[in-house]
């Protein structure tokens, strides 16, 4: 026999999917952003108990910010990232502030477009304004966030004068009481220091989530990342009590990652993206993710949900590495 479900277990049904589903945004938004990952790095981390979440690269802060730790250290070497949310727990940044500035803002941008981001650029380099750090984040081509040798913010206009609708603002603002809230009820504390000072303070009981820049890739002033800065990492990792996962790329279509070799004793999980960057399916690019863990759960194939655009699927069978003890 068939059992139906009334309307109101359907609705009550639909607003549980959506809020295990449901990631929130961070404001400041980062190139590389884990975005799409989230869902898959949260369920490796289904069975695992700790005391405090550690990211030594902060970046957007999206992993952490949706785990929502009751203890965390988010730490980054970009100073003006820390500022900014620093100036949301402190209560210098409200949702009626940055509404109040961004309808501001947008209404001269409007007008001047590009002549009036320059000006905001060129104010940001002498005040480095948290909520000005945010108009240009928003505002700037393709959200970059990109620093000279000299330390200031060098990105271009993105060329959208009209860039801060309402609906827009609103988004942001939504993004930015998220944190206020979360901050309010949850201990999070926002550092600028090196990677390698923030593994150095680990407890047993933390859990460390390690997404540091590619090998490889053009670097700013504040995202400088080399062949020591690797070596440094695996061995900081390596010597650590804590349990962590490390995000890294595995492939694409023209090479592998070799620096993942170092990790090969450690627990390696896959996903491909096909990421589109055309009308037609021939101009899909390949890139394949990797999550490299020092531990092992007990269920690790899991169907992830398809987001939209992006197409995912494990790329390879579970492989039989050895996990540190």
């Amino acid at each position: 026999m068939i059992k139906y479900l009334s309307k109101s277990q359907i609705e009550e049904l639909i607003m549980d999917i959506e809020k295990k589903t449901k990631l929130n945004i961070p404001p400041i938004k980062c190139q590389g952003i884990k975005t799409k990952l989230v869902s898959w790095i949260k369920d490796n981390l289904s069975d695992i108990k700790f005391d405090r979440w550690v990211e030594p690269f902060m970046g957007s802060g999206v992993v952490g910010f949706n785990i929502r730790p009751r203890k965390a250290i988010f730490a980054d070497t970009n100073i003006h990232l820390i500022n900014f949310y620093n100036a949301i727990k402190s209560g210098e940044i409200t949702t009626a502030i940055a509404r109040s500035f961004l309808e501001s803002e947008s209404i001269k941008l409007a007008k001047s477009g590009q002549k009036y981001y320059n000006e905001v650029r060129e104010r940001f380099n002498i005040s480095f304004k948290p909520l000005d750090f945010l108009f240009l984040n928003r505002s700037c081509f393709n959200g970059m966030i990109r620093f000279n040798r000299f330390g200031k913010f060098n990105v271009p206009f993105g060329h959208k004068p009209k860039r801060f609708s309402k609906a827009y603002i609103t988004k942001i603002v939504n993004q930015i009481d998220y944190i206020s809230q979360a901050v309010k009820l949850l201990d999070w504390q926002f550092i600028c220091q090196d990677f390698r000072v923030t593994l150095k303070i680990l407890d047993k009981n933390d859990f460390v989530y390690c997404d540091p820049p590619y090998l490889g890739r053009h670097v700013d002033y504040f995202d400088s990342w080399n062949e020591e800065d690797e070596k440094d990492l695996f061995n900081l990792l390596d010597k650590s009590n804590s349990k962590y996962i490390l995000s890294t790329w595995h492939s694409n279509q023209y090479r592998s990652n070799k620096e993942i070799e170092k990790y090969k004793q450690q627990n390696i999980q896959t996903k491909e993206h096909f990421y589109y960057v055309g009308a037609s399916e021939k101009n899909r690019n390949a890139m394949t993710e990797a999550l490299i863990l020092n531990y092992m759960l007990p269920k690790q194939n899991i169907d992830y949900t398809v987001q939209s655009g992006v197409q995912l699927q494990i790329m390879e069978p579970k492989r039989k590495y050895k996990t540190r003890k």
